[in-house]
């Protein structure tokens, strides 16, 4: 049998032209910037098309010469209620019904409370989550954040200054899914300290009570009035 070599030729350098042009192809995209605008506009359209939305969350806090991780649960629900429940390595509570927030551990003598208003707290600004107000207003000086690794390969992360926390943060990095979802938002405060928050199991739009973004002190816990109530 006579093999035509000539053909074989031809056929072999179709061949590596068209993965030529698929590896261009490919890294053209992988190259293509990233419109940070329309980026943050498809999180805010995410984010808005929800009335609730229930996550499980790790945060971990660095400072002062110690490292706090925690795990738990949290639930938000239109217009601007939350409830952040810890549930290891301790039980806590941060509640907030879009007026006053609660910060209790079960067991202790006394539960803090402060206008939302007036909260300085890094969890309050969380609301944008739920659509409260656009990426691009809420955060000073948004932009793709190319030195920092996201923790899944394949999502974008972008920096930015909460306007509400300028005097408090040094920067925000959030990280964005392919779904425009947020996956994480690692927030580094001018002392030095950081929080970083990651999300799992995002479930959209479930049934939760307004009750349960209420707060009321068991008997004999004293309430006390704050500011900052942050996590002990």
């Amino acid at each position: 049998m006579k093999i035509n070599l000539a053909l074989i030729s031809s056929s072999s350098w179709k061949i590596v032209l068209l993965f030529s042009l698929l590896s261009v192809c490919v890294a053209f995209a992988q190259s293509a910037p990233v419109d940070v605008r329309k980026l943050a506009d498809s999180v805010d359209r995410h984010y808005n098309h929800l009335a609730s939305m229930k996550t499980d969350f790790t945060e971990v806090y660095k400072g002062g010469g110690m490292t706090r991780t925690e795990h738990g649960t949290m639930w938000l629900k239109k217009p601007g209620k939350m409830r952040w429940e810890y549930r290891t390595p301790r039980e806590k509570l941060f509640v907030s019904d879009g007026k006053t927030a609660w910060f209790y551990v079960p067991g202790e003598k006394q539960a803090r409370r402060a206008k939302v208003k007036d909260l300085d707290d890094l969890r309050s600004p969380l609301a944008y989550l739920l659509g409260k107000t656009k990426l691009e207003k809420e955060f000073e000086g948004l932009s793709l954040a190319p030195d920092k690794k996201p923790e899944i390969a394949g999502d974008i992360m972008l920096r930015g200054v909460p306007k509400s926390m300028a005097d408090r943060v040094s920067q925000v990095l959030l990280e964005i899914t392919p779904e425009s979802r947020i996956a994480g938002i690692y927030v580094e405060e001018l002392d030095g300290s950081s929080t970083d928050f990651r999300f799992q199991n995002e479930r959209p739009n479930v049934q939760v009570a307004d009750d349960r973004f209420r707060f009321s002190p068991p008997p004999g816990v004293e309430t006390m009035e704050a500011t900052e109530i942050a996590p002990q």
